[in-house]
Parts: C-alpha cells; sequence; structure tokens
C-alpha cells in the first residue's frame, strides 16, 4: 500500500522540495538571462526556469496541504500565534510563488514583453528566497523552540491529539 511507503509524518519531508527549488531558481534564471542574451532562444533556455517555477509553486502547494492536515496535532503542542506566523508565511509565499510563475510564463515569448517579463520574473525569484526564509524559519522554530516534533515522537505521537493536559501513562497499551 502507498501509504506505507511514504514518510509519517509527511509535511517535514516534502517541505525539503520548495527549500530547495527556492535556491535553485534564482541561479537558472539569472543563467538562463546570460544564455539567452548570447543568442540562445527564449523558449528553450527560459523554459527550464520556467518549469522550475512550476515545480516550485506545486510544491509550495503540496507543502501547504500537507501542514494543514498535521495541523491538530501540532497545534496541541505549540503556541497557536506561532503556528499561524508560520501559516501565514507560507501561504503568501505559495501566493508569491504563483505570481512570479505567471510572469515568467511571459518570459516565453521572444517579443519585448517577454524580455520584460525574464528581468522582472528573475527580480521575483529573489523575493521568493526571502519569502522562503520566512516560512523555513518559522518552520525551524517550531520545531527547535517550540517542540513541534514532540507531536511525532514515540509514546507522544497519540497524546498531541487529544491535547496538553493529557500526560502518558508508561502503562496505557495505545
Amino acid at each position: 500500500m502507498l501509504s506505507n511507503l511514504l514518510p509519517s509524518p509527511l509535511h517535514p519531508a516534502i517541505v525539503h522540495l520548495p527549500i530547495a527549488l527556492t535556491i535553485l531558481v534564482p541561479l537558472f534564471a539569472v543563467g538562463a538571462l546570460v544564455a539567452i542574451r548570447r543568442g540562445a532562444r527564449p523558449l528553450v533556455a527560459w523554459g527550464i526556469t520556467t518549469a522550475l517555477l512550476s515545480a516550485l509553486a506545486g510544491s509550495a502547494w503540496v507543502s501547504l496541504e500537507t501542514g494543514e492536515q498535521q495541523e491538530d496535532v501540532v497545534e496541541a503542542v505549540v503556541p497557536e500565534r506561532a503556528f499561524e506566523s508560520h501559516e501565514e508565511a507560507a501561504e503568501a509565499f505559495l501566493l508569491l510563488s504563483v505570481a512570479v510563475l505567471g510572469v515568467a510564463s511571459v518570459g516565453l515569448l521572444r517579443n519585448r514583453a517577454g524580455s520584460a517579463a525574464r528581468v522582472v520574473a528573475t527580480v521575483g525569484t529573489l523575493a521568493l528566497v526571502v519569502g522562503g526564509y520566512r516560512v523555513g524559519h518559522s518552520g525551524g522554530a517550531l520545531v527547535y523552540t517550540h517542540g513541534a516534533a514532540s507531536a511525532y515522537t514515540s509514546g507522544t505521537a497519540g497524546l498531541a491529539a487529544e491535547g496538553p493536559a493529557r500526560t502518558a501513562d508508561p502503562d496505557d497499551d495505545r
């Protein structure tokens, strides 16, 4: 069964893809601009950047969805404001990644609008680095400052969903 092959919780495993793409996309965007300036066809050179931005937006959406699926368990362990801060940063990042993807798609054109869109999208990829940092930093704070991982550690995984007031009973067979 597929669920046996997937890590649990899924969110921490998934979030590393958009983090990596956030770092790589600006490098590919600058490389594509240089390649196009040297004579490469925009559809080919910029197409790679656009595909990476598409993967970034898609993986950001999947990360947001998996985070929302695990919200109840983690909220029982961490302060609500810290969780909301992370969620808001993730939502803003997703919107920004979709916006940059939209602009980058115009960059596939060979005309003047395409050229301008490529430059704007490249600047947008740098904004994505800042947005990605905010999401990653707030997620790291959930884990390392607020102990979000304790919601899934052995002996407490099932207890966190029931609320922080319950203490673990070593004789409990659940």
